[in-house]
């Protein structure tokens, strides 16, 4: 791992203690490439990146580097179903049959499969690799699939089952896949270089994901479990996608392949820049204009469920898809951040009090037991610098 990687980029006079902060993940070992991006107020005042893209190769991450966040993904389809309730299209205390009528399902509503409440965590019937990157078939697997009759799925986090779920909702109602709704409605107004089934001529700039040494120590990753807990086994063993710690390679690992880039992995694979996250952030953090209306972002804030996820072993709090602030403080220190967290470290999300949004992505996945500390460092110390300018906005203007 680089030690001492050059950052890159820029920020804005006064946070500059953000940069220290990114830079100190590298010098103590716990980096191999990333990127972090903070809008404020609509503008852009910290975009650094560092390290390498590509370990086999040495390319180096740039400015324009693209990364896979994983469950990144789910707040950026959240902000497409609050689009659709705010043009009056959905409504959350309805049955998901209003608009699918294959789901059947008449008990499950909207503000089920939006909160992980759904009861369907998992996939009863085996599944291959080649099924996930299907978001048609796996959308009618789910509507032929009985809930779960376990007691822990009543509040179980929908890890991947979010995307063909939500996605589906999406194109149901507006008649559009996931991705395309992306990209003509958010990313094409707003300018964003961030897609969901990235372009084959845009594939070059995606960094290489690499499991970091700690990978396999939560307890639903161990396949020992799986063999005695069905449940679990359905979540993240049905089909495998984390690869043999023992014997994994980048070039095995699903997650890097071109067949998973261009899949439209609605909850899961998100591929862009920390920037173009941020900056949709941003929009969000000022009201959600010209996207959606205030109400209708304040609706997406509200706490829909909230306990404790049993097969995860933590609080899950959830509004309309986006993940809300916990003690855990996962999307930095402020009380009323929301957004999402993405597998193996990164962290993505809104600070509406400061108006900020922000975006940390990396390619050197830590395990989620592991006490990852790289994202809330670099959050840390942007939370303290907007809260030096906020308390001197003269003197950061004058700068």
């Amino acid at each position: 791992m680089p030690k001492e990687a050059a950052i890159e980029g820029f920020v804005a006079p006064g946070f500059e203690r953000v940069a220290e902060a990114f830079g100190q993940n590298f010098k103590i070992g716990e980096e191999l490439g990333a990127a972090f991006a903070a809008v404020q107020d609509g503008v852009l005042v910290v975009d650094i990146w560092g390290g390498v893209a590509d370990r086999a190769t040495s390319r180096p991450w740039t400015r324009d580097t693209l990364q896979l966040v994983f469950s990144g993904s789910k707040g950026v389809l959240a902000t497409m179903i609050l689009m659709l309730i705010d043009r009056g299209l959905i409504d959350i205390d309805v049955p998901v049959s209003r608009y699918w009528p294959e789901f059947g399902k008449d008990a499950i509503l909207v503000r089920h499969i939006v909160s992980h409440t759904a009861r369907l965590p998992g996939n009863d019937a085996p599944l291959s690799l080649a099924d996930l990157t299907d978001d048609r078939g796996m959308a009618l697997r789910l509507a032929r699939q009985s809930p779960s009759i376990d007691p822990r799925a009543a509040h179980c986090y929908h890890a991947l089952n979010f995307s063909w779920l939500c996605g589906e909702l999406v194109r149901r109602v507006s008649g559009q896949s996931a991705g395309q709704f992306l990209a003509q409605e958010i990313a094409g107004p707003l300018s964003l270089e961030l897609w969901m089934g990235l372009p084959e001529a845009r594939e070059k700039r995606a960094s290489t994901l690499y499991l970091a040494p700690d990978w396999g120590m939560a307890p639903f990753l161990d396949p020992t479990l799986w063999a005695r807990d069905s449940l679990i086994e359905s979540i993240w063993g049905n089909p495998p996608l984390w690869g043999d710690p023992v014997n994994w390679t980048p070039g095995t690992f699903p997650w890097n392949t071109r067949a998973f880039h261009r899949a439209e992995i609605a909850g899961a694979g998100a591929i862009g820049t920390a920037r173009a996250i941020a900056t949709l952030y941003g929009v969000l953090a000022q009201g959600g204009a010209p996207l959606l209306s205030r109400e209708t972002l304040a609706l997406g804030r509200r706490t829909v469920a909230d306990g404790l996820d049993e097969v995860h072993g933590a609080r899950l709090r959830t509004g309309i898809g986006f993940q809300l602030q916990t003690e855990l403080r996962l999307l930095g220190p402020p009380e009323d951040a929301f957004g999402h967290n993405g597998a193996g470290g990164s962290s993505h999300g809104a600070w509406p009090e400061h108006r900020i949004g922000f975006s940390y992505a990396m390619n050197l996945m830590r395990d989620p037991s592991s006490d990852d500390q790289r994202a809330l460092r670099v959050l840390t110390a942007l939370h303290k610098a907007v809260k030096a300018r906020d308390r001197h906005p003269r003197a950061a203007k004058s700068a």
